[in-house]
């Protein structure tokens, strides 16, 4: 069989699969095989998907503010009250008991009131509020939307890092990045759409489920690259092969393709595979160049820390994203060390300052340096967490989660700059104040890149699914953090 196909050779004489199935079993195979499929989407052509499955750019459902979008994922859960929420009440009864009722998650939590080892002040012309901890970005405080009235559903890490990403708490919806992919494509056909530029050291807490395409095709999920060593992973032969035998394979392998694609003309599971492989050999000429940061100046690496061993492999990837989306890469996710950094259950000061000194000066050089480069305006910045910390003690010194208030910040792309929305109660344990849920986030995400939450649709078990699971979950466009 393999020399009548490498020699261009008829194989029509052998069974496919699907004529197998149906010779089978009096074709109760083949019934089976299509109902899987149809219930998967599988068998859907292009057309029945309503938009066509390549990342080629595409225009959204109306004029958009923004093209990219770079989210800094500050996975564990980092302290409101300790770095953007400052609560006066807090600190005049700190080691007093907190009233009414509490969540409690893990042993060693109390009910007593437990103020932050930090000072805040007001900074910027805007004179935001902001936590000594976060030195650096008090410095473009004047650039950025501070939201202090976020909320979520769930209080283990997981659950709230796939909510965080997809919408839902479950797994097995495509991420956040995956939708803007599928929705708009990407303005550079030899690089992914969607970027994941993880630690490589380690993963985050919930791995690979935080960039996955769900049930979109395989082309829209998110594309590790390293920061350190060869930037994509697995691009190029862990041995080297002969000259001449990966175009040969490569040619074999068009060859089965299109006899298949002959075979079954619109099968949209064939063609995300064919794309996918046509990327990575497109790929391995020009993503190199795109991510070597070494092409920088001495001055850009500096700004993003690449001369201080604490700061220069998250500042590292920071500028990676800032080099992508300059390439037109559409959604770039950055993650900082393993496992989950911003967890302080232990000691709030000392793991706080810990993880603020990796990440602070990197991301204040990625605001500068994109402002300076005219990109700020046409890129969303995110800086969030998966959920916040309680305004009460675990142990003597630490925060348990808590999925009732948490303060994250956007930049760029339209967003209000040196604004701050929304409040917490007197103890920053809950939202009560222009509240926003992670849907409403989305929903405001997908409006600045052009895409309407409520149109943006695909079809999966026979209905019509959505990012914000529209209209159901009633999430909205929140209108007060844009730019009129």
């Amino acid at each position: 069989m393999d020399r009548n196909l490498q020699a261009g050779g008829d194989w029509s004489e052998l069974i496919p699969r699907r004529e197998l199935l149906k010779l089978s079993g009096l074709g109760f195979g083949a019934l089976a095989a299509a109902y899987i499929l149809h219930s998967e989407g599988v068998g859907a052509t292009v057309a029945d998907r309503g938009r066509p499955l390549d990342l080629k750019a595409r225009p959204g459902h109306f004029r958009a503010r923004a093209r990219a979008v770079i989210q800094l994922v500050q996975n564990g859960g980092p302290s409101q009250m300790d770095l953007f929420d400052f609560k006066p009440e807090l600190q005049k009864r700190q080691g007093g008991t907190m009233p009414g009722s509490v969540e409690t998650f893990q042993p060693g939590n109390t009910t007593t009131l437990l103020g932050t080892p930090f000072r805040f002040r007001r900074q910027g012309a805007c004179g935001m509020e902001l936590s000594e901890a976060l030195p650096y970005l008090g410095t473009i405080a004047d650039e950025i939307t501070l939201v202090r009235s976020m909320f979520t559903e769930h209080n283990n890490h997981t659950e709230a890092l796939v909510m965080l990403s997809t919408g839902k708490i479950f797994p097995g919806k495509p991420a956040l990045g995956a939708w803007v992919s599928y929705g708009l494509g990407t303005e550079n056909q030899n690089l992914p759409a969607y970027i994941v530029l993880r630690d490589p050291t380690g993963y985050n807490t919930s791995g690979k489920l935080v960039w996955s395409p769900g049930w979109l095709p395989a082309l829209y999920g998110g594309v590790e690259f390293s920061s350190a060593g060869a930037p994509v992973l697995d691009l190029q032969p862990a041995v080297p092969r002969p000259a001449g035998s990966q175009r040969a394979d490569l040619q074999f392998l068009a060859r089965l393709n299109e006899a298949h694609r002959r075979k079954f003309p619109g099968e949209s599971e064939l063609e995300a595979r064919i794309r996918n492989y046509e990327l990575a050999a497109r790929m391995q000429v020009h993503a190199a160049p795109a991510l070597d940061v070494s092409q920088e100046s001495a001055a850009t690496r500096a700004l993003y820390g690449l001369d201080n061993p604490t700061t220069a492999s998250y500042g590292t990837r920071c500028l990676m994203a800032r080099r992508l989306v300059e390439h037109g890469v559409r959604f770039v996710q950055v993650f900082p060390p393993p496992f989950q950094p911003w967890d302080s259950h232990k000691d709030t000061k000392g793991e706080l300052e810990t993880i603020c000194a990796v990440t602070d000066l990197p991301v204040a050089g990625l605001v500068r340096d994109l402002k300076a480069r005219g990109l700020l305006d046409e890129t969303i910045l995110l800086w969030t967490g998966e959920f916040g910390r309680l305004p009460v003690s675990q142990g003597s010194k630490g925060r348990d989660h808590n999925r009732n208030a948490f303060s994250l910040w956007l930049a760029g792309g339209g967003f209000k700059a040196g604004y701050v929305h929304g409040q917490t109660d007197e103890f920053g344990y809950r939202a009560v104040v222009d509240r926003v849920s992670v849907p409403d986030l989305h929903a405001t995400l997908l409006h600045q890149l052009g895409l309407d939450h409520t149109k943006l649709t695909y079809r999966h078990h026979g209905r019509e699914e959505t990012l914000t699971d529209a209209p159901v979950s009633k999430a909205r466009v929140v209108a007060g953090l844009l730019q009129s």
